[in-house]
């Protein structure tokens, strides 16, 4: 199994030998490296870090090895336990700390784990830093603290209430008027942190919440992406008690699907959509989301007289664009809001409580509100490449390939994204998180999407198998 060092952090599966999977020597080096990375960098006369985990079992076993590498270089650390990524990223500015580390694989099964790094703004290192962090840890070169040195070690528990409170306190969340129509809500935290975050920011909101796989013991009911196939349990239970809708979010609470009362998908590339429509109804401006995200946001920014800009996949390259665009709502298609007015993070209570007053001013049913939106249709894939083939060389034949092709304009700001004149396209990029390819296509028919997708697969066997030159 693998063991993913990248510039957005460390990632692996628990178990096995040193440098294949994230074992305890791995965690330290890791940890090690980026701890060394802050105090060359700290803001702070004392260097201060925030940390706090997911429920997946090998959770507090990875903190502790952290936490006490991070000591033993001499820094602070302020450990906020069981916490969502949102949470710790709000907590590292809260703490004015150097930095921050989230112990979660996010939507990886419960076997993977990971360290995901934060910079003093609460937001994931940039690209340029990560790859500093990545040269010390291949270095090896790391120098401990005296016993006299030592960091300091602090336990917070009341982050989440923290979070709550602000994402409640925000103007454009009628905390009144969502009580005052008393939704009932089904909630699936898959077994993890939404827990004790989502569901307590639903109680506040006055909602009826029946709760599934509330068990917060990380061993996932079901695959934890929230994709429509890992929702079909949740899916029923709106339907069989008549809810309003239903909730998902992962296992570190930073994306969110919701399911209508009818108990079809609204759709994770919805989730954005539907928010920003709200935001832009009250505060026109621009919008951002990733090269793989739905052009419905588009769209809908270009509705409200806004611009909308596309960025590289991942949530660093979002915020960026973000920030550099003023924008004032952004994310990713895969559930992801990112509402600048808390933090530049992706942020599933946030999203939970601006869809809630969304509905709640809207006064008509979630479905209802998904028919108003243009239909697009996204198929999402994976290609596992050979272990001999170079996922460059493939992603240039593609180029050279559809470069000359009348209609079809090639962007190659992450991987390759083909857009033709007819509004399709297709997005081809090696996964930051997985050792995959991934291939999404969307149109206006699903049909036409897989059709989409099917002809990359293609185009990718007969690279493989060409003759190779002498």
């Amino acid at each position: 199994m693998p063991f993913i060092k990248s510039i957005s952090g460390f990632r692996g599966t628990i178990g096995g030998e040193k440098g294949d999977n994230l074992t305890p020597h791995d965690i330290i080096e890791s940890a090690g490296a980026y701890g060394a990375w802050i105090l060359k960098n700290k803001v702070n006369k004392k260097a201060k870090i925030v940390i706090g985990r997911d429920a997946r079992p090998s959770g507090n076993m990875v903190i502790q090895l952290v936490i006490n590498t991070l000591i033993a270089l001499g820094i602070d650390v302020v450990d906020i336990g069981l916490s969502t990524t949102p949470t710790v990223e709000m907590a590292v500015t809260a703490e004015n700390a150097d930095g921050g580390i989230i112990i979660t694989a996010s939507h990886n099964s419960k076997d993977w784990n990971a360290l995901k790094l934060l910079n003093n703004k609460g937001e994931f290192i940039s690209a340029q830093d990560g790859e500093v962090v990545l040269a010390i840890a291949t270095e090896g070169k790391i120098k401990y603290a005296d016993v006299d040195h030592l960091g300091t070690y602090t336990e917070k528990s009341s982050y989440i209430d923290y979070h709550i409170a602000k994402v409640l306190a925000l103007p454009l969340v009628d905390v009144e008027l969502v009580r005052s129509k008393k939704f009932k809500v089904v909630l699936d935290p898959v077994n993890s942190t939404g827990v004790i975050s989502v569901l307590p920011l639903l109680v506040s909101l006055g909602c009826q919440v029946t709760v599934i796989n509330n068990e917060m013991n990380g061993q996932f009911a079901h695959n934890p992406e929230p994709l429509p196939e890992n929702l079909i349990q949740l899916a029923h239970k709106v339907k069989e008690i008549n809810a309003h809708i239903g909730i998902a979010v992962d296992p570190d609470v930073d994306r969110l699907a919701f399911v209508c009362e009818d108990g079809e998908m609204f759709g994770e590339e919805y989730t954005l959509v539907a928010v920003a429509d709200y935001i832009l109804q009250n505060t026109p401006g621009n919008t951002v989301s990733n090269l793989s995200s739905t052009r419905a946001l588009r769209d809908i920014t270009e509705k409200y007289k806004g611009m909308y800009n596309a960025s590289a996949v991942g949530e660093v390259n979002v915020v960026e664009k973000m920030k550099e665009t003023n924008a004032v709502i952004g994310g990713e298609g895969n559930g992801g809001v990112i509402y600048p007015a808390l933090h530049y993070g992706r942020d599933a209570l946030v999203g939970v409580a601006l869809m809630l007053t969304y509905l709640a001013k809207f006064g008509k049913s979630l479905s209802f509100l998904r028919s108003n939106y243009p239909q697009y249709m996204i198929s999402k894939n994976k290609l596992n490449l050979p272990d001999n083939a170079n996922a460059e060389d493939v992603l240039k034949s593609l180029y050279d390939k559809y470069s000359q092709t009348r209609h079809c304009s090639c962007n190659t700001l992450d991987g390759l994204k083909l857009e033709f004149t007819d509004g399709n396209w297709i997005h081809i990029r090696k996964s930051n998180t997985e050792p995959i390819i991934r291939v999404y296509a969307e149109s206006n028919s699903l049909v036409t999407a897989n059709n989409l997708i099917n002809k990359i697969f293609q185009d990718v066997h007969e690279i493989l198998n060409a003759p190779k030159e002498k």
